[in-house]
């Protein structure tokens, strides 16, 4: 670790540390945004997401968080690798981690403002926006001086596209020892995903945003689902190619698990799906074996 320099200012900037640790091991964060990152399906969606950006504060990745107008929050609380966790292979030394690269587009809400939209923990809203809100929308952040405005993935309003450039998540391996790269690629495909919530049907692998972990098998693949595209994949270890793939009944935010009974090897998966991914609802527990 090395402290380096961080932005000041902000609220409470009295409360901001001068500097902050920065890994010299390994770190799943991407560059700094910049408006040249601003994309969308047509040019108009574009140029508003370049004029968001303007207007917002963005100083890279330690920004202050504002009260008067927008900041970017980048990675978001989405973003790097989730609760899905890493995979380790120690006989390798590899490292397996999938992550999300998506920024939020966020305003922090004084208390008396947030009491008065009738923002309160989930269950005791009392009429406000943020009762029929998605989550994330309006987050009371009960018993601080602020309450936060978060759109999740910085969306666009009428397309629900977000306004950074894909991709939005990717899958990469790590050497153990030196904290190198060995690859790093987009994870996850369009078919699921597209303008005014409706599917694409596309097997374009753009990087989709993913939560759910992965395992990594003696034989050196790692199985995995993860993404919005319903899809559980088997990828090679040591290129990070697809192998195979199958489509789940529900979302696999989910991590699976491999065993063997009796010579035989066993993958199963539940393909519960996770409403704030927008996959598809299920009880459906999955479960593969070789003939």
């Amino acid at each position: 670790m090395v402290e380096k320099p961080v932005p000041q200012g902000g609220v409470e900037p009295e409360q901001r540390a001068p500097t902050q640790p920065h890994s010299l091991y390994h770190t799943l964060r991407k560059p700094d945004l910049t408006e040249a990152k601003m994309w969308g399906m047509s040019p108009i969606d574009q140029m508003i997401c370049r004029i968001q950006f303007r207007r917002a504060t963005y100083k890279g990745f330690y920004t202050p968080p504002e009260t008067k107008g927008r900041y970017v929050e980048y990675p978001g609380y989405n973003g790097g690798s989730d609760w899905g966790g890493i995979a380790v292979d120690p006989v390798r030394g590899v490292i397996v981690a999938n992550y999300n690269d998506m920024p939020n587009y966020n305003r922090l809400v004084p208390r008396d403002e947030a009491n008065k939209k009738g923002w309160a923990p989930r269950g005791e809203e009392r009429g406000g926006s943020m009762k029929k809100s998605a989550e994330g929308a309006g987050d009371p952040q009960w018993g601080s001086p602020y309450a936060i405005d978060v759109n999740a993935g910085w969306r666009l309003p009428l397309t629900g596209l977000l306004c950074k450039e894909p991709p939005y998540g990717g899958l990469t391996a790590i050497d153990l020892r030196t904290g190198k790269t060995l690859w790093d690629r987009p994870f996850g495909s369009a078919r699921n995903n597209g303008p005014f919530g409706i599917a694409s049907h596309l097997p374009i692998e753009i990087g989709t945003p993913n939560n759910g972990g992965a395992v990594v098998t003696a034989g050196g693949v790692i199985f995995i689902a993860a993404a919005t595209d319903d899809l559980i994949r088997a990828v090679d270890l040591k290129t990070g190619k697809t192998l195979w793939t199958d489509v789940l009944p529900g979302g696999g935010q989910a991590t699976p698990m491999t065993y063997e009974v009796g010579g035989k090897q066993y993958l199963v998966i539940m393909a519960g799906g996770h409403h704030f991914m927008e996959t598809k609802i299920n009880d459906v527990l999955v479960a593969y074996a070789l003939p």
